[in-house]
């Protein structure tokens, strides 16, 4: 029951705020495609850059709505409306409070990629975006979920999120295999970078876009780094640190 009050409070925040939160899914993505993949008219792995581009930035998006809906909400309720204190002494198990967050960000993430799947269709490209394609980007918003969560703890203030974002989430974005491949970097770089979950989503995203053979095991990373982050978010609900 904990999970699915987090997630009808969540779904009356997101009607309440549908217009803003739909035309701020919109922006950025769009900006990219039509500087990047319209502006550039070039060709990627045999392809129009335009094609390689959208599975990256599909991505991309998931990433971003993900981790902008947990962590800039929950920093606001824990650190000025007070009202996690509230979720503490309430009967509700924690860690279904984070299940229920990480479930609502991903979800909130899949919608953001999804508007701009449906903006792009009119174009034709002939890309696959099927059950598998939306089962790795949920995961992909589960991480970024999770990720915002420890984010939202570690914050001492409300213009911190900000700076972990640049830290973290906008590095990711540009080198995560979403506008360029990481083939194209050198080798130790490329094998950190290689190994991040937006890299991991980002190919096989478009190893399925484009009708290709993918490796699921790509599924199985997603899967340690939710573990991982839901874990040390966990912690830091149940010993209650930075409160």
């Amino acid at each position: 029951m904990g999970i699915i009050t987090i997630l009808w409070e969540k779904w009356v925040e997101f009607r309440r705020d549908f217009y803003k939160i739909t035309l701020a899914a919109m922006i950025a993505p769009l900006m990219y495609l039509l500087v990047f993949g319209m502006g550039i008219q070039t060709v990627s792995h045999g392809v129009p850059y335009l094609h390689y581009l959208i599975p990256g930035v599909v991505s991309l998006t998931t990433m971003n709505g993900s981790f902008n809906a947990v962590a800039q909400n929950l920093n606001v309720q824990r650190l000025y409306e007070k009202a996690f204190d509230q979720v503490m002494v309430s009967p509700t198990p924690l860690w279904q409070f984070m299940a229920g967050q990480v479930v609502a960000g991903s979800l909130r993430g899949l919608y953001a990629g999804g508007i701009i799947l449906l903006l792009v269709w009119p174009i034709h490209t002939g890309l696959i975006f099927n059950g598998f394609s939306f089962l790795v980007l949920f995961l992909n918003g589960a991480v970024f979920s999770a990720l915002g969560v420890v984010v939202s703890f570690l914050a001492r203030s409300h213009a911190d999120v900000p700076r972990f974002s640049n830290y973290l989430i906008m590095p990711m974005a540009f080198l995560c295999n979403t506008f360029f491949s990481t083939d194209n970097m050198p080798k130790g770089i490329r094998n950190v970078v290689g190994v991040l979950p937006l890299s991991e989503t980002s190919g096989m995203v478009r190893h399925i876009a484009y009708g290709e053979s993918w490796d699921p095991s790509g599924i199985l990373v997603l899967l340690a780094y939710l573990l991982l982050l839901a874990a040390i978010g966990l912690w830091f609900v149940y010993r209650k640190q930075n409160l």
